[in-house]
């Protein structure tokens, strides 16, 4: 197993970061990164990406396309070799967890 690179180092980061923030729930109308959903980025040094995120609920009815449509979405990245996502129930995620731009967004400024 290869040592990790911090993420704000490795060149892919923004561009994982702006591939994340394509993806939405289709209820609602804040991307994912704006949402608070993404927890944590590594990229490993063989370019592999570990994406650990939540979703607002267990039951939420995209449960299981949002972490597709996040996977695809990284792959198409030019130098990205794999793709994990890890869905994470804890912490769970709350409202607090909204970006600014997010709230905004959402009228809750």
């Amino acid at each position: 197993m290869s040592e990790s690179t911090q993420p704000a180092e490795h060149p892919l980061r923004q561009p994982v970061m702006d591939a994340l923030a394509t993806v939405f729930d289709p209820e609602v109308p804040v991307n994912i990164v704006d949402f608070g959903l993404v927890y944590g980025l590594e990229i490993t040094d063989d370019a592999v990406v570990k994406v650990t995120m939540s979703l607002t609920s267990p039951s939420c009815p995209a449960a299981k396309d949002i972490p597709i449509d996040c996977e695809n979405k990284i792959k198409a990245i030019d130098g990205v070799e794999d793709v994990e996502i890890s869905i994470v129930w804890d912490p769970a995620w709350g409202p607090e967890m909204i970006s600014p731009e997010g709230r905004k967004k959402l009228g809750m400024d």
